[in-house]
């Protein structure tokens, strides 16, 4: 691939100022209409040292306005950030609809440098790969444009270039050690540049082979690129019709297994043994705090459940023992509108906890395949892909060592209109009761099917669903313990 590009390809220099000054005009255009029609799009800029990714950056932004990109220079990962999944610090950086986003190196830094230094072992290569794919492919499918660009350089090229900015006082500092190692080592760097290229060049999202022996050349077939591919986004947009309507759950035949019908609710404490069975349980999590903190293990807990079925309540056990410094409990509801502009796990991995804490989440990411299927907040493509998506989120953190808990807490119908009529008798709780409480009940049957096409589709081996039948809360709220201890312990075991 990267030995059949013509590195003689040059353009003379009143051609070049003349192409120059036109795509730049466009690009300000281009910008605006990106920024009406809320088209975000990411530029990732790699390639061999002294390739001039740099000035191409510059050359770039050169029209455009300020307050609608930002750029972002990657270096290698610090401390904190190598203890999240690889990915978590280029969530951060996303750009909001109608931003552009460049990153002058990228998350292909994982598979580049780290690779030609042995700094990721080859067995995880596959994975990353497969993962930056992903992560670009859920780009794509949310409305994002992408454009990635190759900068290759001849050997001589990169040498002279290198000797260059080394020579020169003002450009000296930038010339790095790794950046001779790539001279030295050409030849490798190659091949694990071609290797990456040809395992991530996917249909979403293409890589665009840049011949940059010429710096003319390369600035002009970039940013005729950009231009190009901002537009045909542009088009689509304007193009697409409105996604087709999904008829009404209610007349859907149930195609899983009744995953909730198989909870005993019946299953209850006397008011002696829950107390005895928390205390002993809540003071075995206690204990595993200390090894968490020392192994900077992250445990993330996420409780859903129907209205009423005490999610509160058996957060509130979980966590009353504990050190208030080791652990966040994050509530979702509606996203903001500064959520709703990034994809709906972007909120999600901004609240990932940290190494040796525990995170726990009232609501959650499966909100996309429950509420917003339901209430009509997303398109059907859009939640029938959140499934796919879910499950590569989740296979992040369980990689990266996370401990995952997902738990359903489950109760009859009978149940709940009896919680409901408590609530709404109870001054102390009335707040708690809501008319959307009322009309989620209304859809009971709709939820059921989907929480059950949930189930089937998102447990997974390293990340499977706990349905906890929460008739009797005190039964819960063990349960839910004492499965926290058996799979903190499982991962303790695992690492010895």
């Amino acid at each position: 691939m990267l030995d059949t590009l013509d590195l003689k390809l040059s353009l003379e220099k009143d051609a070049y100022k003349e192409q120059i000054e036109l795509l730049m005009k466009q690009m300000r255009q281009l910008q605006k209409a990106c920024w009406e029609k809320k088209l975000p799009m990411i530029v990732v800029l790699e390639g061999w040292a002294a390739a001039g990714k740099g000035s191409l950056v510059k050359k770039m932004v050169g029209y455009m306005d300020p307050r609608g990109f930002k750029v972002h220079p990657i270096w290698p990962p610090t401390p904190e950030e190598r203890q999240y999944p690889f990915l978590w610090r280029f969530w951060q950086k996303l750009p909001a609809r109608g931003e552009i986003g460049f990153f002058y190196h990228s998350w292909y830094i994982n598979v580049l440098e780290d690779r030609l230094f042995d700094r990721i072992p080859d067995a995880d290569i596959p994975t990353t790969m497969r993962q930056i794919n992903a992560f670009e492919r859920q780009m794509v499918d949310d409305g994002v444009a992408i454009a990635k660009f190759w900068i290759h350089l001849s050997r001589k090229e990169l040498k002279k270039r290198l000797k260059k900015a080394a020579a020169d006082p003002l450009d000296s500092w930038r010339v790095r050690p790794e950046d001779w190692h790539q001279a030295k080592n050409y030849h490798e760097y190659a091949a694990i540049a071609e290797d990456m290229l040809i395992q991530t060049s996917t249909g979403p999202a293409p890589w665009t082979l840049v011949e940059g022996d010429n710096k003319r050349w390369a600035r002009v077939k970039v940013l005729s690129k950009m231009a190009t591919t901002l537009t045909e986004a542009l088009d689509l947009r304007h193009c697409q019709t409105p996604p087709p309507v999904l008829p009404p759950q209610a007349q859907l035949q149930p195609t899983e297994p009744d995953f909730l019908s198989q909870a005993d609710l019946s299953l209850s404490l006397s008011k002696d043994d829950y107390k005895k069975q928390l205390r002993k349980e809540q003071s075995n999590l206690r204990k595993l705090q200390q090894s968490l903190h020392l192994q900077k293990i992250p445990v993330l807990a996420i409780f859903e459940g129907w209205d009423a079925a005490g999610k509160g309540g058996a957060i509130k056990r979980l966590t009353d023992v504990l050190d208030p410094r080791s652990y966040v409990v994050n509530a979702f509801g509606a996203p903001s509108t500064e959520e709703l502009s990034h994809h709906y796990l972007w909120r999600f991995w901004r609240r990932l906890p940290d190494p040796g804490t525990i995170g726990i989440f009232d609501r959650s990411w499966y909100g996309r395949v429950l509420v917003e299927r339901i209430e009509g907040f997303a398109s059907e493509p859009e939640w029938r892909r959140a499934y796919r998506e879910i499950n590569e989120f989740e296979e992040q953190l369980t990689s990266a060592g996370y401990v995952l808990l997902k738990f359903w807490l489950h109760i009859s119908p009978e149940e709940q209109l009896e919680r409901f009529n408590e609530r709404k008798d109870n001054p102390f709780k009335q707040h708690k009761l809501t008319e959307e409480d009322w009309r989620n009940r209304e859809k009971w049957p709709l939820y059921h099917v989907a929480v059950n096409q949930m189930i089937q589709r998102t447990s997974t081996p390293t990340a499977p669903w706990t349905v906890v039948p929460g008739n009797d809360k005190y039964y819960a709220r063990v349960k839910i313990i004492q499965s926290a201890i058996e799979a903190i312990e499982t991962e303790l075991k695992r690492r010895k």
